[in-house]
């Protein structure tokens, strides 16, 4: 049975998470796989919601640190499904940051794109609604979100390529 598309707004979420000293690295800033584990929790939630049931992550690429994160900072993950497949998503996250003691303008600290493969009971994969791109916006990561995949799977092709040479 084929499942109506969705649009990309029916999925998305935005997590909001105090930094506090536990989450230090020997830098004294926020370790960077806190917020990758954030990253790909929230990018997980977004996933599942599109697919209606659980997703599994496939590859996280296109992660860029912008800038450090320090104790006392509120990060907000901001999750948005960009492309849909068969049984995979690409989902973007967004993290912003600002002080919780003070209202100024969060700013961009993390970008990051993340596959996600709906499976089933026993984690096979298992289809997913297709996008349904409303805004410029969202037709704008869809065609980016493309041109990714068709990177991530000549990237995969090339390296299989050299790898039984």
């Amino acid at each position: 049975m084929t499942q109506p598309a969705r649009p990309p707004a029916a999925s998305e979420m935005t997590l909001s998470q105090i930094m506090d000293q536990h989450h230090t690295n020997l830098m004294g800033t926020v370790h960077g796989g806190r917020i990758l584990n954030l990253i790909d929790s929230v990018a997980g939630v977004v996933a599942a919601r599109h697919s209606d049931g659980p997703a599994v992550t496939a590859a996280i690429d296109e992660t860029a640190f912008l800038q450090a994160v320090r104790v006392g900072d509120v990060v907000h993950v901001h999750a948005r499904i960009t492309w849909a497949g068969r049984s995979s998503m690409e989902v973007a996250v967004r993290v912003t940051a600002d002080r919780w003691d003070r209202a100024v303008p969060a700013t961009t600290v993390v970008t990051s794109h993340l596959v996600m493969v709906a499976v089933d009971d026993d984690g096979k994969p298992r289809t997913v609604p297709l996008l349904a791109p409303e805004t410029e916006d969202d037709h704008r990561a869809f065609r980016q979100a493309e041109i990714r995949r068709r990177h991530r799977l000549a990237l995969r092709d090339a390296l299989a390529g050299e790898a039984a040479a």
